[in-house]
């Protein structure tokens, strides 16, 4: 595997949990360290006399941009020192071609004066000589600051350690005088240079100044651990792990020889063989040791129950962010007060054909509803509806202004009106007449959303395809109640089996009272906000769809997008186009924001032609769901299809290997689609939306953002997908995994092994791997879908 890629991955993986990389050892609690590392250079503050003078690097090299970050990263660090003139003093040297004093260490006592000085001071360019400043250092000393012998001298260097000529023997010089000297590297460094620098042991002198908190924890971290002075917060301790800085360099290589002419003075030219370089900028790692301060965080006890998120707000404090359902105290426990700010509808059915007892248990059931969900203060309006050959609505959605006991005796004296289950009829009724606000006549319609819950116990006699859709283009949410023989008509009439809700004898009716406030409520929470997940879609660009669909799409992509906290530690998104051939767009580590992937989505390219959806999802196994094009270890991953359904045979057995690997695969169908082929590919009908067409894709954003965030909240397999390059097996151990590696080494077993194998290194044959510890191979893959395919055309 190529180091670049390699240490993109790194980067974008952990981002500012250590200096340049990450403890892989670390990857399972790769988030909760950032917010821990965070949360305690926070909270640390070195308090004792102490003179630290900043050296910092002005020059060409260096740049604005850098510069900029590298006085923020002072201003960082000064907000963890106890400034005073009997504490902590701080002073700063500017250097380029020559260093300047831009104030002394007696200059300013408070942190506020500090960090409007440090703002003030101006970029001035020019070569980098590093060696000027430390030898101005060792004749000046330190102005401003005390000669006492029992008050440290720090000094922290801010550079790019790309300096002109040798600044080892003077920082030899400095340090023999018993400075303390820090190296924090800034843009691209050159981390040899600043080892050198630095004071002994240089893992715990030598930082990365773009990762401002985890560099102000480590620097922090050192002067406790040496005793310079105490800043090590209460009940926190120091964790060493191993880390990877990097840097930019440029390579020369001799890509052949060509003709050219030479001469010289007083002689005639002649023909030679004249060498051709070529230069590229290529990323080198260096291996290395982290010290960190890492305090207790009240999340790591688990406190949210039912699958609730837990939020930490520092040392102590938290907060837990409940599933739909719960929340009813701070740890979301089961709540089933309906405190969602919704318009409520029931539309009961009163038919001829539904029985006497039929229609009590009804209204029995939502008695016991509308006492269980609804309180005092609940911002629910409720209306109520009644249906047979005519549809009578009994309270109007936001005109009734009884209490509960009112309502309640609303439902008691409900009067069947008879006749045919014409239930079509009676959403096209409620959808203008039940609310107050019709939002088919109204100019003004209030921001509520309109929800109607039907409860109904036989068929329907009329037309309902229509007549749903009729109410949901008028952006009214439909929730259906019935027995199990009518789930496939109230998947109709909801547009999407998550909106159903089906018993299987009377008696349970009254045991589905949580679930059907949770469906209520979900149509008031907005998006998937918060949730960790690696999100793929796979969109069909072949002629099936046609070009004027295809941009539907790409709409239907954004929509779904902005309901996603995207950025390397929550939600990453890719974007995989197929025809025939399929293409990714962007990977899951292309875009670092949601703006950036909006942007991204309309550079997908229509292709026409035939769809191959096995295709796409063997390309999205073996090339973009994986550890080297971005996907994290230990965050749920899932894939959307979105196709018109032709071509997909080829689909079923790449489907099952991404199951098979932990990855969720959900199917939205538009149009007239081959039901049974997509739900071969979903899986499982709860992963399957139908859509009757692209105008309507729309409608159902929501409804698939709901399914989702359910799934991507389910515990997470380490091992899958296999974190381990080359045929490693991945063995899970203690929550963590390592990666035993034959023939290669790494933590991912990324790079080839300097030793030579012994013969129990050697690869077993494929016939005596164990299956269940190696992800199938892309060739072996490869294989299978073409037997898929001729099995298929034969």
């Amino acid at each position: 595997m190529h180091p670049e890629i390699w240490v993109s991955f790194l980067v974008v993986l952990l981002l500012s949990q250590v200096q340049h990389g990450a403890s892989v050892q670390e990857l399972k609690t790769s988030q909760g360290n950032i917010g821990k590392i965070s949360s305690a250079a926070e909270m640390m503050l070195c308090s004792a006399a102490v003179d630290i003078l900043f050296l910092m690097d002005g020059s060409h090299s260096i740049g604005k941009g850098s510069f900029e970050r590298s006085k923020h990263y002072a201003i960082k660090l000064c907000q963890a020192l106890d400034i005073g003139p009997d504490k902590v003093r701080v002073g700063l040297v500017q250097f380029s071609s020559g260093p300047r004093l831009e104030f002394s260490l007696d200059s300013y006592s408070t942190k506020q004066e500090l960090k409007k000085q440090i703002n003030k001071i101006s970029y001035r360019g020019g070569s980098t000589q590093t060696g000027l400043a430390l030898k101005y250092i060792l004749r000046k000393g330190f102005p401003g600051g005390r000669n006492s012998t029992g008050v440290p001298h720090v000094v922290i260097l801010l550079s790019d350690g790309r300096s002109q000529g040798n600044v080892v023997p003077a920082a030899a010089q400095l340090k023999e005088t018993g400075v303390i000297l820090f190296a924090i590297g800034l843009r691209y460094p050159k981390w040899e240079e600043l080892h050198s620098l630095a004071s002994k042991p240089t893992e715990s002198h030598v930082f990365f100044a773009e990762h401002f908190d985890d560099a102000v924890n480590g620097l922090c971290t050192t002067l406790s651990t040496f005793s310079v002075c105490n800043a090590t917060p209460a009940g926190c301790l120091v964790e060493s792990f191993p880390c990877e800085r990097k840097t930019l360099e440029t390579l020369k290589e001799l890509q052949g020889n060509f003709m050219c002419w030479k001469s010289s003075k007083g002689y005639s030219p002649y023909s030679s063989l004249c060498p051709y370089y070529r230069y590229k900028k290529v990323y080198k790692r260096h291996p290395s040791v982290c010290h960190r301060t890492i305090c207790p965080d009240p999340c790591d006890s688990q406190p949210c129950l039912n699958g609730g998120t837990c939020v930490s707000e520092g040392p102590e404090g938290y907060h837990c962010v409940c599933p739909p359902g719960y929340g009813g105290d701070p740890h979301c426990a089961p709540a089933l007060l309906l405190d969602c700010s919704v318009d409520l509808l029931f539309l009961l059915e009163g038919s001829a054909a539904l029985t006497l007892e039929g229609l009590l248990r009804l209204k029995s059931f939502l008695k016991r509803f509308l006492q269980t969900v609804i309180g005092s203060d609940s911002p629910t309006k409720v209306g109520l509806a009644v249906f047979g050959g005519e549809t009578r609505v009994e309270a109007q959605v936001g005109k009734f202004r009884g209490s509960l006991r009112d309502l309640l005796k609303a439902v008691d004296s409900l009067q069947p009106p008879g006749g045919q289950t014409l239930t079509g009829k009676a959403l096209r009724h409620v959808t203008h007449h039940g609310f107050v606000s019709q939002p088919v006549f109204a100019d003004v319609s209030d921001d509520l959303p309109r929800v109607v819950v039907l409860l109904t116990g036989t068929p329907a006699a009329d037309e309902v395809i229509e007549a749903s859709k009729y109410a949901r283009d008028r952006e009214t949410f439909l929730i259906g109640v019935g027995p199990d023989g009518l789930k496939g008509q109230l998947n109709n009439i909801t547009g999407n089996p998550q909106r159903t809700l089906t018993y299987s004898s009377p008696d349970r009716l009254v045991g589905k009272i949580p679930e059907l406030r949770a469906k209520v409520c979900s149509v008031d929470t907005q998006g998937c906000l918060g949730q960790a997940v690696d999100l793929v879609f796979a969109l069909d660009a072949s002629a099936g769809v046609g070009r004027e669909n295809f941009a539907t799409l790409q709409n239907f992509v954004r929509s779904l997008t902005v309901q996603f906290d995207v950025n390397r530690d929550v939600a990453q998104v890719a974007l995989v186009a197929y025809g025939r051939r399929p293409t990714t767009v962007f990977g899951l580590d292309t875009h670092e924001s949601g703006s950036a992937v909006l942007r991204a989505v309309g550079e997908a390219d229509y292709m026409g032609g035939v769809a191959s959806t096995g295709s796409a999802l063997l390309h999205i196994y073996a090339d973009v769901l994986t550890v080297a094009s971005g996907a994290r270890p230990g965050v749920n991953k899932a894939v959307v299809v979105v196709t018109d359904g032709s071509n997909g045979d080829d689909a079923v057995v790449p489907a099952q290997k991404l199951r098979d690997d932990d990855v969720s695969v959900f199917v939205v169908g538009i149009g007239d689609v081959q039901r049974e082929r997509l739900m071969q590919i979903a899986g499982s009908e709860d992963r399957m939306v139908s859509v009757p067409s692209y105008e309507d894709l729309k409608y159902f954003e929501d409804v698939l953002v709901q399914m989702l965030c359910t799934e991507v909240k389910k515990p997470v397999n380490l091992c899958r997908p296999n974190p381990c390059m080359h045929d490693g097996i991945c063995i899970l151990s203690q929550g963590s995994f390592q990666c035993q590696c034959r023939g290669f080494e790494g933590p991912h077993c990324e790079r080839r092994s300097s030793k030579p194998p012994s013969r129990g290194d050697h690869p077993k044959p494929s016939g005596l791997r164990t299956k269940s510890r190696q992800r199938t191979s892309h060739v072996e893959l490869l294989r299978h879908y073409k037997l898929q395919r001729r099995r298929h055309a034969a």
